[in-house]
């Protein structure tokens, strides 16, 4: 497997492309930004991008997929319940003084259950909502990419239009902390962790907060 992660955009998102070894076939999380950046280090390691993934549709996650989509012809994925937010993105990075290009839409919406798959490498999709309605985490081969439902010591947003907290906590405990404490967390901002560090120190998730 080769992973490589990538810190895009103002708002520093973490974009990662996630690859087979031997097919060179790539899937890519969260193009927030800097598509020519993303599509260099695809040429350079000589990937193909089979499928772009946003984990949500805010506009720091998803300003690259136009760019990205048109350059590689990748599959854009996305949860059904944010393809509103989606077409919305322009306006989404307005209200934040920014600017973001606007998004295609989905070519296929992805739920809990389907499994994405690049050579011999596949990823379960686990309907985690909360930060927004069509909030997906990504797991597979020891890892879990959360995009903004989890952080390191910390949880996603929710004061954002279609946010609540009580469904991100839900989310996390029926989807996320039951994989094995070995597994790596790769978030959408900030450093990596992984699932039995989160059940120890996150201040929302450990034994002091009520949560398990």
């Amino acid at each position: 497997m080769i992973l490589m992660r990538l810190v895009v955009g103002p708002l520093q998102v973490n974009c990662y492309i996630v690859a087979d070894e031997n097919t060179k076939e790539a899937i890519v999380i969260d193009p927030g930004d800097d598509a020519e950046e993303i599509l260099n280090v695809l040429a350079d390691k000589g990937l193909t991008a089979r499928y772009i993934v946003n984990t949500h549709a805010h506009f720091d996650h998803t300003g690259a997929n136009g760019k990205l989509k048109d350059s590689t012809g990748a599959q854009l994925l996305l949860h059904e319940a944010d393809a509103l937010l989606l077409r919305s993105a322009s306006n989404q990075a307005r209200m934040f003084g920014m600017d973001a290009a606007p998004s295609p839409n989905a070519d296929r919406f992805i739920k809990q259950g389907d499994v994405i798959t690049v050579g011999s490498l596949s990823l379960k999709v686990l309907h985690t909502p909360g930060h927004s309605p069509g909030g997906i985490s990504l797991a597979g081969d020891g890892m879990v990419f959360t995009g903004d439902t989890l952080f390191q010591g910390s949880i996603g947003r929710t004061d954002l239009p279609g946010g609540d907290l009580a469904t991100l906590l839900a989310s996390v405990k029926a989807n996320i902390m039951g994989l094995p404490d070995d597994t790596s967390v790769y978030p959408g901002h900030g450093p990596d962790s992984t699932v039995g560090e989160e059940k120890r120190e996150n201040p929302f998730l450990n034994e002091s907060s009520g949560f398990i």
